[in-house]
């Protein structure tokens, strides 16, 4: 078998280094919400969403395997998509801390089969898990969309290590 000559000169990819340039791609900001075993909400911040397929409709999101709320979710057959809005910076603080996320202060309204929606989001996805697949370090949720709702609110951004707001641009 040939080896290619192009793969023996490229160097390794330095972690920080790759996690500083994909930080350059800015993304909105979720709060994944699910029930656990034990009927108790729980949720993670998360990023890494991404629509997947209109027709049939389905998302793809991703979550480290060592995650605290790993298994929840990889045993959950429902979760919701909270995208936050420009003011629930302190919402997605709270869900990305490491350890038990409570749900104490957070007003939230139950979903499709009683999973918390987090009140004051910019939209909703209601979905069901479809599939799962092994990517490296995470694992990767596909799931169909099953509702969703859309309120009148500009979505929270991060990039670059921080938060951001979103401004359209008049492109006229």
């Amino acid at each position: 078998m040939k080896s290619n000559p192009t793969e023996a000169i490229l160097p390794a990819i330095d972690g920080t280094e790759l996690r500083r340039c994909l930080g350059t791609f800015v993304t909105g900001v979720t709060v994944m919400t699910t029930l656990g075993a034990d009927g108790r909400p729980e949720g993670i911040t998360a990023n890494s969403f991404s629509s997947l397929s209109l027709d049939p409709p389905l998302i793809v999101w991703s979550l480290r395997l060592e995650s605290g709320s790993f298994h929840t979710f990889k045993n959950a057959s429902r979760f919701a998509v909270n995208i936050l809005a420009q003011d629930q910076v302190s919402i997605s603080n709270r869900f990305a801390a490491k350890g038990v996320k409570s749900f104490a202060d957070v007003p939230h309204t139950p979903g499709l089969g009683g999973i918390p929606l987090i009140d004051g989001c910019a939209s909703y996805l209601e979905c069901s898990l479809e599939a799962t697949y092994p990517g490296g370090d995470h694992e990767l949720f596909v799931a169909r969309v099953d509702r969703i709702r859309i309120n009148d609110r500009p979505p929270l951004a991060y990039g670059n290590g921080g938060y951001m707001g979103v401004k359209v641009l008049d492109m006229n």
